[in-house]
């Protein structure tokens, strides 16, 4: 589970303090997939940077329940530092201290998961922008991390890397993993989704299911309103 508490960031600015995050609250439970939706801004990625350990809160608290997340972020290529997906994955077992017979293990299984196996010995650097996604979360998958955390994974990708990320979120969720998603295309991804949290602005102004979703006005937080097109939650997917 992960619980967080009355979170709060101010960032100091040229132009004076910049107030990221508002008293923001809410609890994910084991298993769950939630989108958090919001303008660029909005206070996402500060979030999930406080929730992942590499940034630390002014006020709140964040309780992992003692896991460990992992971080994918949007630009996944800075994450990866294997010259092939094989070696790439190994390098977070390897520095745990574990067994070579374990890691070997736990990257075949890795690569089957994230459908990476075919490119296993592929230049890590000639991947497509889906299959570095699936990299950065493979190499999650084999630290056996509960919590994956994606930061824009829909950045840069065509339809068909949209589908991979898709795919592997489906994956994770299947796995009984807590996924994160943060994302201002919520049109690609809310169908995969149990829970939708809306940012705006540093505040926590939506939290609800999908569902419950259709009949908020999503443009009033600057977000493109998918119902427009589609009547039905499970249509909103790729």
């Amino acid at each position: 589970m992960i619980k967080v508490d009355g979170v709060c960031k101010t960032f100091q600015t040229s132009e004076g303090p910049n107030c990221a995050l508002k008293n923001v609250s809410f609890t994910i439970q084991d298993g769950e997939c939630v989108l958090i939706g919001g303008e660029n801004g909005s206070g996402k990625s500060v979030l999930m940077s406080i929730i992942s350990g590499l940034d630390g809160a002014d006020c709140g608290t964040v309780d992992c329940q003692g896991q460990r997340p992992g971080l994918v972020f949007q630009e996944s290529e800075t994450q990866i530092l294997g010259e092939t997906p094989r070696e790439d994955i190994a390098f977070g077992p390897r520095n745990l201290g574990w067994s070579k017979a374990k890691i070997k293990e736990a990257v075949e299984k890795a690569l089957e998961k994230t459908g990476l196996s075919e490119k296993a010995d592929f230049p890590a650097r000639f991947l497509s922008g889906g299959e570095k996604r699936r990299l950065a979360v493979a190499c999650m998958v084999a630290m056996e991390l509960p919590i994956i955390i994606l930061d824009e994974p829909y950045a840069n990708l065509d339809y068909e890397g949209v589908k991979q990320v898709n795919a592997l979120i489906r994956q994770l969720k299947a796995d009984g993993r807590i996924v994160m998603i943060l994302s201002h295309e919520i049109e690609k991804c809310l169908g995969l989704a149990d829970r939708f949290l809306v940012l705006f602005r540093g505040d926590k102004v939506f939290d609800g299911t999908p569902e419950e979703a259709i009949s908020q006005d999503l443009e009033k937080w600057n977000i493109r309103n998918p119902f427009v097109r589609y009547e039905k939650v499970s249509d909103l997917v790729w």
